[in-house]
């Protein structure tokens, strides 16, 4: 049996949501958020999702019933909070590694973003799954991080700067794209910190 066999609508009766695998439906999410990197949010289809994967898009209709819901589902599937892997001991550490691994991930990113556009804008359920997977947890995980440096005395916890280091990272690594045509890699994201970040807390 194919895949696209197993995706395929079963008997008059049965749950009108497919039973879909974790991993095939890894696949489809992967499919639709890479062709929205590619193409553009307005010029992906459910038909060519469908189409990239080999099932029927009656599977993707079913499932989710509309390229918005589709679309915030795939997001939310790919949550992940990658700076609370990030603790070297000290805030300053803790800081330049923020910047190299934000830098690292950031091409993939700021093109979803870019991409997704002015549809987040129009679709509230959108822009709380980009928000949900993008944003939020990463967030979290700094401002864990600005915690722990508070907590080991590295900085006072009425060091004003500390409430607008998440809006400094997530700034640079927006705007960089659009002053200067050029993606904020990891030595951008690291001179950043070193110039900007670290001196408005009093690190070194």
């Amino acid at each position: 049996m194919t895949s696209q066999d197993a995706d395929r609508p079963g008997p008059a009766g049965t749950s009108r949501r497919s039973k879909i695998t974790p991993e095939r439906e890894r696949e489809f999410f992967d499919a639709v958020l890479d062709q929205i990197r590619e193409c553009g949010y307005d010029a992906v289809t459910m038909e060519g999702v469908a189409a990239s994967t080999r099932c029927s898009k009656s599977t993707l209709y079913r499932q989710w019933r509309t390229k918005p819901r589709f679309v915030a589902a795939a997001l939310r599937s790919s949550r992940q909070a990658r700076f609370a892997r990030v603790d070297t001991g000290t805030l300053a550490g803790d800081l330049r590694e923020v910047a190299r691994c934000a830098g690292e991930w950031s091409p993939k990113d700021t093109t979803l973003l870019q991409a997704l556009g002015h549809a987040v804008v129009q679709d509230r359920e959108l822009a709380q799954a980009l928000r949900e997977a993008l944003v939020d947890p990463e967030i979290g995980a700094l401002e864990e991080i600005l915690r722990r440096g508070v907590e080991r005395g590295e900085v006072t916890a009425g060091n004003p700067a500390l409430e607008y280091v998440p809006a400094q990272i997530f700034g640079v690594l927006r705007v960089r794209p659009i002053l200067e045509g050029r993606n904020a890699d990891p030595d951008y994201l690291l001179r950043f910190v070193e110039a900007a970040v670290l001196p408005a807390l009093g690190l070194e």
